[in-house]
C-alpha cells in the first residue's frame, strides 16, 4: 500500500507554485520595508504584477513605497491594469516610472489619458525622455514609428574594429539592445548592420565594411503597422531599423515589439472575421463595443431580409411540398461552412503581397474543385441517408422519399460548389479594391451563402419536384 502511494506521488505532476499568493501575503505582512523589498525582488516582475490584482489599494501603496521607480516600471509594464495602478500614484512618481518604460509604451499610455495630465507628466520628465516621447507622439498610432524604441547602438562608418568596440562599450551603458549594431554615415543615414558576434571575433585589421551587412531589412517610420508586419514576417532578425523619409536611422523595432504587433494584428483580423470593426477589450465601455458591432449587424440585417424575401418568393413551393422545409437548415449550414473554410484559406494565401493574378485564378480553380468534390460526396451521402430516413422512418412512398433526397443532394452539391467560389472570390475582390480582405468576415460570407443556398434549394425543388416529377 505504501509503495503504491509512493509510486503515485512520484508520477503525479508537480504543482506550479502560487507566486501571486506568496507575494500578496508578503506585502500584507508586517515586515520592515527593506526586508520586504529584498524578498519581493526575488520574484519575477510578471508574478509581482499578477499579485497586484489580489491586493487592495492601500496594500498596493506599500509596494509603491518600498520599490524604486525603475523596478515599478518593469512590474507595471506586465500589468493588464496599468492605467488603474498609475492613477494611484502621484504625478512625480508617475513621471519617473514613465521615464523607465519603453518610449513606445510610455507614449501609448500618454495617449490614453486626458490632455491636462498628459501635459503635466511631460513637463515633469527629463529632457531625453521628453524628446523620445515627443518623437513617438509625432506619429499616428497606426504608423510603425509610434512603436519603435530609441534604445539601440549606432556607430559611424569608417571606424576600426577597436574603435567600434569602444563605441559599443560606451553606448551600452545607456542602451542595452546590443545584439545588433547599426552603421550610419556622418549625417545619420542608415548604411547597414553588424552582428555582435561578428564584431567580437573580428581581427583588428579587418575593415568594418567587411562585417557590415548592407542588405538588411528596414522600414520607414511613416508606414502603416499592418503593411510593415506583412513585410517583416519572414525575417528572424533581433531588431529592425526604422528610418525617416531621408533614410536616417530614428529607432528600431525589437523582436518583442514585433511579436506584440503580430499578436495585435492577428487579434484584429480575428475580430474582423467575427464581424467586428476591431478587437475588443475586456474593460471596454459598452458604448464603444456597441459601436464596433452595430454597423456590421445593420448590414447583415439587410442581407438577412433579402434572404427572407427570397424564401417568400418560393411560398407556393413550400405550400405544395412542406416536407422540403425540414432540410433547409442542412443546406444553409453546409453552404456556410464551406464558404467560411474557403474564406480562411484565401485570407491566409492573400497575406503574400507578391501573389500574381494567375496564382489567384489557380486558387479560385482549386477551391471550386474542392467544393465540387466535397459537395459530390456529401450530396451522395445525403441522397442515400435522407431517402432511407423518409421511406423507412417517416413512411413516405419510395418515389417521394428519394425524389426529395435527390433534390436535397443536388442542392447540397450546387450550393457547396458556389459557396466555395464565393468564399474565395469575395476576399480577392476586396483585396483588389484595397480593402482588408479580413473585412469579408465570416458572418458576411455566411449570409451571402445563405442566399445562394436558398435560391439553389428552392429553385431545384420548384423545377425537379413540382414541374418535372409533379409531386
Amino acid at each position: 500500500m505504501n509503495n503504491k502511494m509512493t509510486n503515485q506521488a512520484e508520477t503525479a505532476p508537480a504543482q506550479h507554485p502560487d507566486y501571486r499568493g506568496e507575494i500578496a501575503d508578503l506585502i500584507r505582512s508586517n515586515l520592515a520595508p527593506r526586508l520586504m523589498r529584498d524578498q519581493i525582488l526575488g520574484y519575477h516582475e510578471n508574478d509581482i504584477a499578477a499579485a497586484l490584482e489580489l491586493l487592495k489599494k492601500e496594500e498596493r501603496n506599500r509596494i509603491y513605497h518600498v520599490l524604486d521607480s525603475e523596478t515599478l516600471a518593469g512590474i507595471l509594464s506586465y500589468a493588464e491594469q496599468m492605467d488603474e495602478y498609475m492613477l494611484e500614484l502621484g504625478m512625480r512618481k508617475r513621471a519617473k516610472i514613465l521615464s523607465f518604460l519603453e518610449p513606445a509604451e510610455a507614449s501609448d499610455y500618454l495617449r490614453r489619458i486626458d490632455k491636462v495630465s498628459r501635459d503635466t507628466l511631460i513637463d515633469l520628465m527629463d529632457d531625453d525622455t521628453r524628446k523620445e516621447i515627443v518623437l513617438l507622439s509625432s506619429f499616428d498610432e497606426d504608423e510603425i514609428g509610434s512603436q519603435m524604441t530609441t534604445n539601440y547602438i549606432a556607430i559611424p562608418d569608417g571606424l576600426s574594429i577597436r574603435q567600434a568596440m569602444h563605441q559599443l562599450v560606451t553606448q551600452a551603458a545607456e542602451n542595452d539592445n546590443i545584439s545588433t549594431i547599426y552603421v550610419t554615415d556622418h549625417d545619420g543615414t542608415f548604411l547597414g548592420a553588424i552582428d555582435l558576434k561578428d564584431l567580437i571575433i573580428a581581427r583588428d585589421t579587418t575593415p568594418l565594411d567587411e562585417i557590415t551587412r548592407t542588405s538588411y531589412p528596414y522600414v520607414y517610420a511613416g508606414e502603416q503597422i499592418e503593411d510593415c508586419i506583412e513585410q517583416l514576417k519572414d525575417y528572424s532578425e533581433d531588431s529592425i531599423p526604422v528610418l525617416d523619409s531621408n533614410n536616417c536611422l530614428r529607432g528600431i523595432l525589437t523582436a518583442q515589439i514585433l511579436t506584440e504587433l503580430v499578436d495585435d494584428e492577428m487579434g484584429d483580423d480575428y475580430a474582423k472575421l467575427a464581424g467586428l470593426a476591431a478587437e475588443e477589450d475586456l474593460n471596454e465601455p459598452l458604448r464603444k463595443s456597441i459601436g464596433k458591432r452595430l454597423p456590421w449587424l445593420i448590414v447583415l440585417l439587410g442581407l438577412g431580409l433579402i434572404v427572407s424575401s427570397v424564401v417568400g418568393l418560393f411560398e407556393k413551393v413550400v405550400a405544395s411540398l412542406t416536407l422540403i422545409v425540414a432540410f433547409q437548415s442542412l443546406i444553409l449550414d453546409m453552404a456556410g461552412n464551406v464558404g467560411t473554410q474557403s474564406l480562411a484559406v484565401t485570407i491566409r494565401v492573400l497575406m503574400d503581397e507578391d501573389l500574381s493574378a494567375r496564382q489567384k485564378l489557380n486558387l479560385v480553380w482549386k477551391e471550386s474543385r474542392v467544393g465540387l468534390c466535397n459537395g459530390l460526396i456529401l450530396g451522395s451521402l445525403s441522397f442515400v441517408i435522407i431517402g432511407s430516413y423518409l421511406a423507412l422512418l417517416k413512411g413516405q412512398p419510395i418515389t417521394t422519399a428519394f425524389s426529395v433526397s435527390f433534390c436535397t443532394g443536388v442542392a447540397l452539391l450546387v450550393s457547396m460548389f458556389l459557396s466555395s467560389i464565393c468564399g474565395t472570390v469575395v476576399p480577392i475582390t476586396f483585396k483588389k479594391l484595397n480593402i482588408d480582405p479580413a473585412v469579408a468576415s465570416g458572418p458576411l460570407i455566411t449570409t451571402i451563402n445563405d442566399l445562394v443556398a436558398v435560391v439553389t434549394y428552392y429553385g431545384l425543388a420548384w423545377l425537379l419536384l413540382i414541374h418535372v416529377l409533379h409531386l
